[in-house]
């Protein structure tokens, strides 16, 4: 009896278990924490939260190479300088990840 008992809950704990995930998540949220579209206004200031390997990643992937000097700015804009077809010029990534020519 102890056993039948004892597979008894495990059966149910285990349904139960499944059911649960089984839901799909709600959210309330938006906007994404990166943005994936060009921002015609970019740089945008506001509190960055990539890291400085990040924001160097950041800027290599949009096609960027010899990132040098990069440092984050009182409006939480970072600001390097880099190579783009053999021209030096200095970029910028802001909070959204937005990768542009630094004004």
């Amino acid at each position: 009896m102890k056993k039948i008992t004892t597979l008894s809950v495990a059966i149910l704990l285990s349904a139960t278990a499944a059911f649960a995930q089984s839901e799909t998540p709600s959210t309330s949220q938006t906007t994404p924490a990166v943005n994936t579209e060009h921002n015609a206004g970019a740089p945008v200031a506001g509190k960055n939260s990539f890291t400085e390997d990040q924001a160097k990643a950041r800027i290599e992937g949009a096609g960027y190479t010899d990132v040098a000097g990069l440092k984050l700015d009182d409006q939480g804009v970072w600001r390097a300088s880099a190579k783009k077809d053999g021209a030096d010029v200095a970029v910028s990534v802001d909070f959204q990840g937005n990768v542009t020519l630094a004004k």
